[in-house]
């Protein structure tokens, strides 16, 4: 993420972190209502979390998968 992004990104958090409660509520719900838009934040999610695995060959992938 560049400077710019990381910026703007955290406008828009503090935005939505001071409003009330109720509007803030309806915000995040229209946000997963947007079927593509809840796919992304799903994708990123997924990737935050597995940040930290150990990175593997695609064929290692393929091999155990096949295996199973």
């Amino acid at each position: 993420m560049t400077r710019a992004q990381r910026a703007t990104a955290d406008v828009f958090l503090t935005a939505l972190k001071a409003l009330p409660k109720d509007e803030r509520d309806a915000v995040v719900v229209r946000i997963a209502r947007d079927k593509a838009f809840a796919r992304d934040i799903l994708d990123l999610a997924l990737i935050a979390d597995r940040r930290g695995e150990r990175s593997r060959l695609f064929r290692e992938y393929l091999s155990e998968k096949s295996a199973r």
